[in-house]
C-alpha cells in the first residue's frame, strides 16, 4: 500500500477539479479573480481535511500500515515487538517498543523504514515530523494551483480563438 495511491491521489484529484473549476470562473471575471481564486483555494483544502477526517482516510491508512507492520513482525518472529504510527498528530513515522537487543532495534528499524506508508521507523517516541493532514492539504493545493493553471491556458486558447469570425 503507498501513500500516494491510498491517501495522497485522492487529495490531488480534490485539488484539480476545484482548480479546474475556480479557475475558469477566476479567468473569465476579472474584477472578482482573485476572490475565486482564494475561495477555490480554501475550498479545495477543506475537502482535502475532510477527506483525512470525517472521511476516514487517516484511520484506514493508520490501520493498514499497522497491519503491514504487524505482519512483518510476525515473519521475522518478534511477537513481543510492537509497531504504532506516531499518533497526535498522525505522521508516517512508526514507532517500535518491546524487548530487542542492539543488533535487532537497529536492523528493525531498517526494514521497518521501508515498509509503503513509513517514512521513518525509530524506537523512541520522539518529536514526529509532517503531520498527515499537511501532508495531505500540501498535495491538495499543488492539485489546486495545476488545475486552475490547466484553466488558465483552457481560458487563453478561448480568448485566442474567439478573435476569429469566419
Amino acid at each position: 500500500m503507498s501513500p500516494f495511491w491510498s491517501y495522497l491521489w485522492p487529495a490531488l484529484a480534490i485539488g484539480l477539479l476545484v482548480g479546474a473549476v475556480a479557475g475558469t470562473v477566476a479567468f473569465r471575471r476579472e474584477g472578482r479573480r482573485i476572490i475565486a481564486l482564494a475561495v477555490g483555494l480554501l475550498v479545495s483544502l477543506g475537502l482535502a481535511m475532510a477527506w483525512h477526517g470525517p472521511i476516514g482516510a487517516a484511520s484506514r491508512f493508520s490501520s493498514i500500515v499497522e497491519r503491514s507492520a504487524r505482519t512483518t513482525l510476525d515473519d521475522l518472529e518478534m511477537t513481543k515487538i510492537q509497531a504504532h504510527l506516531h499518533h497526535a498528530p498522525l505522521t508516517r513515522h512508526l514507532i517500535l517498543s518491546g524487548p530487542a537487543d542492539d543488533f535487532q532495534t537497529s536492523e528493525l528499524a531498517r526494514i521497518m523504514s521501508q515498509l509503503p506508508g513509513v517514512s521513518r521507523a525509530q524506537w523512541a517516541a520522539t518529536p514526529a515530523g509532517l503531520p498527515l493532514i499537511l501532508e495531505g492539504a500540501g498535495v491538495a493545493a499543488l492539485g489546486f494551483l495545476i488545475g486552475s493553471l490547466l484553466a488558465y491556458f483552457y481560458e487563453l486558447r478561448r480568448r485566442y480563438n474567439s478573435q476569429w469570425n469566419w
